[in-house]
């Protein structure tokens, strides 16, 4: 399967991006007038799981037991198709037929893929944590995907919990949720999430000092 590669930032700009929670991104998408990139219903697959990195995006088709072939289920080539620190981005429809387990988060792991979201199913949670792979995930089911499933296309706009995901956009998850951050304005969406860590830790430390949470909250507008 032929795929387009994706803009990918800076170490230096990843290294700027990593740090700041999703609660942080969302703070900031309100002053930047991104008011639909965080995505609904999908959730870390185990507690502690994490990732940030460009989206590889992958769309997938839907059908009843029989209805594709095994070789349609190439989870293979969505691997292929990542880089080190890439994070794999999965319209699954919703479905409630497993996109991902165990083998496929050991060799994304051993490749250096930062991790998995999917709009659908995964399965195999022990062997994940085992492996130490991050998935963000609707549903954790038992049911393969194979003969189910048909990869479509990799690296074009998919919507995932929501939200449209371009080839190359920032995603970022934690325990709180998923946020995604259009290739386009990742520089602006960071600079004004670092202003907003800056007052959150700024408000911390007037707190120890004796200011009330309601005074810290009128004094830091984005806390």
């Amino acid at each position: 399967m032929t795929h387009q590669d994706i803009d990918r930032p800076t170490p230096e700009l990843m290294a700027r991006i990593k740090p700041i929670a999703t609660s942080t991104y969302a703070n900031a998408f309100d002053e930047c007038g991104l008011f639909h990139n965080v995505m609904e219903g999908i959730c870390a697959a185990a507690p502690g799981m994490a990732l940030c990195g460009p989206a590889v995006t992958v769309k997938l088709s839907v059908g009843a037991p029989g209805t594709y072939t095994s070789a349609d289920f190439a989870v293979g080539a969505m691997i292929d198709a990542a880089q080190r620190g890439d994070v794999i981005v999965i319209d699954a429809a919703g479905c409630r037929y497993s996109t991902w387990g165990g083998m496929a988060s050991f060799a994304a792991k051993f490749k250096g893929v930062a991790g998995i979201v999917v709009d659908g199913a995964t399965r195999d949670l022990e062997e994940m944590v085992d492996f130490g792979f991050d998935v963000f995930t609707r549903y954790m089911v038992p049911t393969t995907g194979r003969t189910r499933l048909k990869v479509e296309a990799i690296n074009i706009p998919v919507s995932v919990g929501g939200v449209l995901v371009s080839p190359g956009d920032i995603v970022v998850a934690d325990g709180t949720g998923v946020i995604s951050i259009p290739n386009a304005q990742v520089d602006q969406v960071v600079r004004f999430s670092e202003k907003c860590q800056h007052d959150d830790n700024a408000a911390m430390q007037d707190m120890k000092n004796g200011l009330s949470f309601s005074e810290a909250m009128a004094k830091y507008r984005n806390i």
